[in-house]
């Protein structure tokens, strides 16, 4: 038999084993416990910083970054031309640009002996990119190189071999004043925007002349596979007349008294 006196000694022997097993679970449990929190945190922080992430593009701009927008198109060949007068006539400056979701712009520019821009000619064939809920003339007042915060007021129609085209200057220019014109033609089918600004002429009627007679000079090159667009160019030309920059154009409505409403 085990005598009292080894009982007595093995038994608080015991009790110091057990009480270290159980301050050494507690300290895992507790060091289990704070890895547990701290990772916790960092995966929040990386959660936040994620979703902060995912806004910035809303905060930037209209479009998010590294989205592809418009780009030259070097390689395109051009599908517009407007006829010469005669052999004096400079030649436009011939400029393509495409856009990843279909858009092309065709943009013609004219400048003076001094390099400015005195006129424009854009044609517009849209794609998935375009914005209806957008103005058409948002961006003709930039274009025409007036500022961003400058305003255009309807200046009336004329006739071209298009059919009505909307006229435009900036709002409040005086009648008589020489500002620049810009103008905008749209068509529905094929969807097909034609835009642009003249500073060519003396005189107001000069013009509305200079525009109608660049609008009645433009020809189709090349239609691609838009039998569409052929197929208005061709309506068009049957409307064709003479050019005389120096006579005044078909004049519709007065700029006072221009109603522009649906289709133009």
């Amino acid at each position: 038999m085990q005598s009292p006196e080894a009982s007595t000694a093995v038994s608080p022997t015991r009790t110091t084993i057990q009480l270290a097993l159980l301050a050494f679970a507690d300290e895992v449990v507790g060091t289990l416990a704070r890895l547990f929190a701290y990772v916790g945190t960092l995966a929040l922080f990386a959660i936040l910083a994620l979703a902060a992430l995912g806004q910035l593009p809303d905060l930037r701009g209209d479009a998010p970054a590294g989205k592809p927008g418009w780009s030259v198109a070097d390689r395109s060949h051009p599908a517009f031309a407007v006829s010469r007068r005669d052999s004096s006539d400079k030649t436009a400056s011939y400029t393509i640009l495409r856009h990843p979701e279909g858009g092309r712009r065709d943009v013609l520019r004219w400048t003076d002996d001094a390099g400015r821009p005195v006129a424009e000619l854009e044609i517009y064939r849209e794609g998935t990119e375009f914005d209806v809920t957008r103005p058409a003339t948002s961006d003709l007042a930039a274009r025409m190189g007036l500022g961003a915060a400058t305003t255009l007021e309807q200046a009336g129609l004329i006739d071209t071999k298009f059919g009505p085209v909307a006229l435009f200057r900036p709002t409040g220019t005086m009648e008589g004043a020489q500002a620049c014109l810009g103008y905008l033609k749209r068509s529905e089918e094929p969807a097909l925007q034609i835009s642009g600004f003249s500073c060519q002429g003396d005189s107001l009627p000069a013009r509305r002349a200079a525009i109608a007679c660049t609008l009645n000079r433009l020809t189709l090159l090349a239609s691609g596979n838009e039998p569409r667009l052929a197929e208005l160019f061709a309506h068009a030309e049957l409307k064709r007349r003479g050019c005389d920059p120096a006579g005044p154009a078909d004049w519709l409505l007065g700029a006072a008294n221009a109603q522009l409403r649906g289709a133009l």
